[in-house]
């Protein structure tokens, strides 16, 4: 059986999964007992179902044609996770499904649309210092617009938002891969031992550290923490695979550590999420309006309700009677705790091992692609990816303190869903040269 054939039919499971995710939520909303019966139910989830695989089979036949060779499962896995998105969002609002479903189909052009029209994505390479100035200029866009919970995330086009840090990580690992490619012999050749650490010369070190400054600042302007967690993270991850030096990273670690220190002196938004994190039930924060820990608790106890294989599609209490939300943001930051909530730790395993998957398969096109390049690209596209998931699910169950990032493909947003899809074609890409060659 061919790649392509296996890829074709590893999407079935995934349509399977939204025809049974839709019928149990139909079956739960006593509001549509006796309109239609079980019949009617049934014919409407396989319906979604159906046009849910009909999408997917659509740009399965851009990979086939354009990508023989290219990895066969990370569409498949990616497909599993929309899925997870369209019904969970879909309980939680059904015009925000409506929305995100649009999203999702815009989000396979861009997807087909980057496989198309990029044949030869080496061709990054020559505009490496015009992606990175594009991608600074996106995170310091919404700096123009009103904030958003004490964050500059968004910037208002009429009623749509976006979101332009999620495209601003691709530009970023980008710049990254194709910078390290040309200098990486010259960090580890270069190298000083100084007490005990190598440090990397400063002269070929300076321009990557100049820009991942400047995005660093404007990332401290902006007030989107998350954001800074995720791109000086996958920073690190591209430094140490261009360079197989455990000193560099290390040195990263402890500047990120001594700035962390800092601006928590300085930056009350970043002292109320420690505060909040390290004991989200202290009844001051907990009725704190702005900054307190009401969010991360109610995500705590949601968690805790679902217990091993929760409540069921649709069992999840999110509204008190008074109209007002029990677990705030249930479609972004929180969509995780309400899969928990719903379908236990069962569940929420499943979910992160479906990204564990999604990482491994990434990992492995690194580990096959031939050149430099193409190595640490698909190596930073995936640490990014790792690490957006980390850094959204370690908040929500209080490994770390809670920062407002989307978990990809899952979450409710259409900058996030349509930046993944280019990031997919990304590794997509890579994997088919990789593949090929070998």
């Amino acid at each position: 059986m061919s790649a392509r054939t296996r890829e074709l039919f590893a999407l079935i499971p995934a349509s399977l999964l939204v025809t049974a995710g839709f019928l149990a939520i139909f079956l739960s909303q006593e509001s549509l007992k006796g309109v239609g019966g079980q019949d009617e139910l049934t014919d409407a989830s396989l319906t979604y179902g159906g046009i849910f695989l009909g999408l997917c089979f659509a740009a399965h036949l851009v990979i086939r044609v354009r990508l023989r060779h290219a990895d066969p499962y990370l569409f498949p896995l990616v497909a599993v996770l929309a899925c997870f998105g369209l019904v969970m969002i879909y309980r939680i609002d059904q015009d925000l499904a409506r929305q995100q479903a649009q999203w999702f189909v815009i989000g396979l052009g861009l997807f087909a649309a980057t496989i198309i029209g990029l044949p030869d994505y080496r061709v990054l390479e020559r505009y490496r210092y015009l992606i990175a100035l594009g991608g600074i200029v996106l995170l310091v866009l919404p700096r123009a617009f009103p904030p958003t919970n004490g964050a500059y995330l968004s910037i208002k086009l009429g009623s749509l938002s976006v979101q332009p840090a999620e495209f601003a990580k691709i530009a970023i690992v980008i710049f990254l891969a194709s910078y390290l490619r040309d200098t990486r012999q010259v960090l580890v050749l270069g190298a000083r031992r100084f007490l005990f650490v190598t440090l990397p010369p400063l002269k070929h070190f300076g321009p990557v550290l100049a820009i991942w400054g400047a995005a660093m600042v404007l990332l401290f302007f902006i007030q989107d923490i998350g954001s800074s967690v995720m791109f000086y993270g996958g920073f690190l991850a591209i430094l140490y695979v261009a360079t197989n030096r455990l000193s560099f990273p290390a040195i990263g670690l402890g500047l990120f550590a001594l700035g962390s220190y800092l601006l928590y002196q300085v930056r009350p938004t970043i002292e109320n999420r420690v505060a909040a994190w390290r004991d989200p039930f202290d009844q001051t924060l907990y009725e704190q309006e702005v900054g307190g820990s009401y969010q991360l608790a109610q995500s705590l106890l949601a968690q805790a309700d679902g217990g091993l294989v929760g409540r069921g599609f649709g069992g999840a209490v999110l509204d008190l009677p008074g109209g007002s939300n029990l677990l705030p943001a249930p479609h972004t930051d929180f969509i995780y705790a309400v899969i928990v909530n719903e379908l236990g730790l069962a569940g929420g395993l499943a979910l992160l091992l479906v990204f564990l998957l999604i990482v491994q398969r990434g990992f492995k096109v690194a580990m096959l692609a031939r050149d430099s390049f193409s190595k640490l690209l698909a190596a930073g596209l995936t640490s990014v990816l790792a690490l957006q998931v980390f850094v959204i699910v370690g908040g929500v169950t209080k490994l770390i303190p809670l920062t407002g990032v989307t978990l990809p493909f899952v979450s409710y947003g259409g900058s996030s869903i349509m930046a993944n899809f280019i990031l997919l074609a990304l590794l997509l890409l890579v994997s088919d040269r990789a593949r090929r060659e070998a």
